[in-house]
């Protein structure tokens, strides 16, 4: 009889984590009310710990204007504006990511939200786009591992380089990632080159390219079918039409 009430109080738990997603979700992408966008620093060693602890409000603000600026393109009624909060840096990083099937997936997925339900407020935070920024040292021709960002809890996982010169380009990554939590989908192949049409700033012109911005989710500006490179950052980045009706826009 115990075992039937546990297994019952769980699966009412699991119906109220999936309504409160459900409808949460929906709220955000009703674009009536300001998105907020909390960002949760995480320095990944001690040189990247001394960047952090630096960081600025403003140092984030071109995202929120990003927004504004692409929004009116493609609503006829006003998006209100977004608000990007920096919030003071986390010490335990979050998992991190290295899924080779969907099952992995999954669990990665549910470690993530148990970590965000450890880290950050759960109610408080209803509504609002959290993003764990991980700082890296900055090392010449350095990887950094694969950003995430999840629809599901409107979470994302943002790997990007401890330094004042990645600035403009981490803010992109993060703009990527945060579009991807409100449901946008990758536009670029496996190679990285974006795809056309919908993965281009401009797909209308002609010759279609070089492209002269990117795609916020095609990711490069396009010089060739087989050549592109990383913008500067979110002055060089637009949102295309197949990404704007993705968020609701």
């Amino acid at each position: 009889m115990r075992r039937g009430w546990r297994i019952l109080i769980l699966l009412l738990v699991l119906a109220l984590v999936a309504g409160v997603t459900f409808f949460e979700r929906l709220w955000v992408r009703g674009w009536t009310r300001p998105l907020t966008v909390a960002i949760y620093p995480v320095a990944m060693d001690e040189t990247s710990a001394g960047y952090v602890a630096q960081l600025k409000p403003e140092d984030f603000q071109e995202i929120g204007a990003f927004l504004a600026r692409e929004a009116p393109r493609w609503r006829r009624n006003a998006v209100p504006a977004a608000h990007i909060v920096l919030k003071s840096p986390l010490r335990i990083a979050p998992p991190l990511a290295q899924p080779s099937g969907a099952l992995e997936a999954i669990q990665w997925s549910l470690r993530l939200r148990w970590y965000t339900f450890r880290q950050t407020p759960f109610w408080a935070s209803l509504g609002t786009v959290r993003l764990f920024v991980l700082y890296h040292p900055l090392q010449f021709n350095q990887a950094l591992p694969h950003s995430h960002g999840l629809k599901k809890g409107l979470l994302g996982v943002v790997h990007v380089f401890a330094s004042d010169t990645q600035r403009t380009q981490n803010n992109f990554v993060m703009a990527h990632e945060l579009l991807h939590t409100l449901g946008a989908t990758d536009k670029y192949a496996a190679d990285g080159q974006p795809l056309y049409p919908i993965g281009v700033a401009d797909p209308n012109s002609q010759p279609p390219y070089p492209q002269y911005k990117a795609e916020i989710m095609g990711g490069r500006v396009a010089l060739s079918a087989s050549r592109a490179e990383m913008p500067k950052g979110l002055e060089e980045a637009v949102v295309g039409y197949a990404t704007a009706a993705e968020i609701g826009w």
